[in-house]
């Protein structure tokens, strides 16, 4: 269970994401502009060796002619993650645990292998802002391969198949590939076997409740809500699971 230190970070999370948002490849603003963010809603997972600090944000950034809301996954460790420079996002003193590194989370298998672990019915979202709180607001679908359709909430299953599309077995952190707007992440059975499936993660949210981009390979998909900055509540997919064949 992740515990929710009522404390100071310095530098602060959005100070640090101002500086690298801009170097990302799914950033939207002007070149040159400097990002005017606020916090506008996410949620947690649990590290179940309770080492990782898992977080979804979003931020919203009006720095621009219009807002554009942001997704970024971040992981918070008590040391450099090998091997994951080029996901680091910088490093910042927590008042209660000291020095934490921060990464983007895509970059890390931890984060990744419990977004699976959500997808596949064997973990639940948590509150954002509190401790040993589940967040209902957030909803997995599961999809049959080769459909559009699926249930909601959790499934199950066994090493061997898949319920409601969604395999499970799956781990690791495979490749990492930058689009205009999501971040993709090869993914596979922890056997070796079978066809290799990509984890997407949005990261320019708009609201929707189908992850188009799928398509017809659809296997499962997280959606969560957000602030705009007049207050409007959002909707939208968070991140999904494609690919074909069992």
């Amino acid at each position: 269970m992740a515990v929710i230190h009522r404390t100071t970070m310095s530098p602060g999370k959005l100070e640090l994401l101002t500086g690298w948002l801009p170097s990302r490849p799914w950033y939207q603003g002007a070149e040159g502009a400097v990002p005017q963010l606020a916090r506008a809603g996410g949620f947690r997972l649990d590290d179940p060796e309770g080492e990782v600090g898992i977080e979804f944000m979003v931020v919203t950034d009006g720095s621009g002619g219009a807002p554009v809301a942001y997704l970024v996954p971040v992981t918070y460790r008590g040391a450099p993650l090998k091997g994951a420079q080029d996901g680091l996002i910088g490093t910042s003193e927590h008042g209660v645990l000291g020095r934490r590194w921060i990464y983007d989370g895509a970059h890390d298998p931890v984060l990744v292998e419990q977004l699976l672990a959500l997808l596949a019915g064997r973990t639940t979202a948590q509150d954002q802002n509190a401790s040993d709180a589940p967040d209902p607001t957030v909803e997995v679908r599961t999809d049959a391969a080769g459909g559009a359709g699926g249930g909601v909430g959790g499934v199950g299953g066994d090493d061997d198949g898949a319920t409601g599309g969604v395999p499970v077995g799956l781990t690791g952190s495979g490749p990492v590939a930058e689009t205009a707007g999501a971040t993709v992440v090869a993914v596979g059975r922890a056997s070796g076997e079978g066809p290799g499936l990509e984890l997407t993660v949005s990261r320019v949210l708009r609201p929707g409740d189908a992850a188009a981009d799928a398509g017809d390979a659809l296997r499962g998909q997280v959606l969560a809500g957000w602030s705009a900055p007049d207050g409007t509540g959002e909707r939208g997919v968070f991140a999904f699971l494609s690919g074909a064949g069992q």
